[in-house]
């Protein structure tokens, strides 16, 4: 399953890091579930068997991604723990670049991965200097979207680390290449209405969803609060 795009209606993407986690998101308004562990890193990966039972849970009810981990701008290592991923069933690979090493060799050595009928998903960091020209490579390496997340989950929301027209810069250089734009970063219930009002096509949350912040337990009404958000920023956009 695919993500389904509608322009001024961004998708509510959930990190989870078990299937229960998974249903509660669902459940309470989740449109795109995402495996990672928060105790790992900024994109730290589950390991392959609980990706598993998180889609199998799902059951195609919405697109599942999944992080790969922290690692260097390595295209071997990135194209081996992608395929690992993709084997495991999800609908998207995300792939961050933010450590040390080549970036575009990396980006342009992952074209060659395979991962059957998966797509990937690039992630660069707001607070390491991210390079929004690499959109072009991305998309010339045939990924689907590209997300702006936070590697210091300590230092700040991404609303906070990066001034709105920067954030606009980085989704129209997504635009201009076909990508799909997603926000991310220790995002809060009160950022919802300024970042969707910038046009992404995803915003994603972990800590904002549970109790104890990112690495606690995923709380259903918690879940539900920011889906509604969601929604009447939706409501809004629509109606301007």
């Amino acid at each position: 399953m695919h993500l389904n795009l509608a322009r001024g209606a961004p998708l509510f993407l959930a990190s989870v890091t078990t299937p229960d986690e998974a249903l509660t998101a669902l459940a309470a308004g989740a449109a795109l579930i995402d495996c990672k562990d928060p105790a790992h890193g900024a994109l730290g990966a589950l390991p392959e068997e609980r990706v598993r039972a998180i889609c199998a849970a799902v059951a195609g009810r919405a697109p599942v991604s999944a992080t790969i981990g922290d690692l260097p701008n390595n295209a071997e290592t990135m194209r081996v723990a992608t395929e690992a991923m993709a084997a495991a069933g999800v609908d998207y690979v995300k792939i961050g670049f933010f450590g040390a090493g080549d970036a575009r060799a990396a980006i342009a050595g992952l074209a060659k991965a395979d991962i059957g009928a998966a797509r990937l998903v690039a992630v660069l960091m707001a607070d390491r200097e991210p390079d929004f020209s690499l959109a072009r490579d991305l998309a010339a390496a045939g990924f689907a979207a590209v997300m702006l997340d936070t590697a210091d989950k300590s230092a700040g929301a991404l609303a906070e680390i990066l001034e709105p027209c920067r954030i606009g810069e980085f989704i129209a250089a997504a635009r201009r290449h076909g990508l799909a734009a997603g926000l991310a970063g220790s995002l809060k219930l009160r950022h919802v209405a300024e970042l969707a009002g910038l046009g992404p096509d995803i915003l994603g949350f972990r800590g904002a969803l549970c109790d104890g912040g990112r690495g606690g337990n995923l709380v259903a009404a918690r879940v539900e609060a920011v889906a509604r958000a969601m929604r009447a920023a939706s409501e809004t956009s629509n109606a301007a």
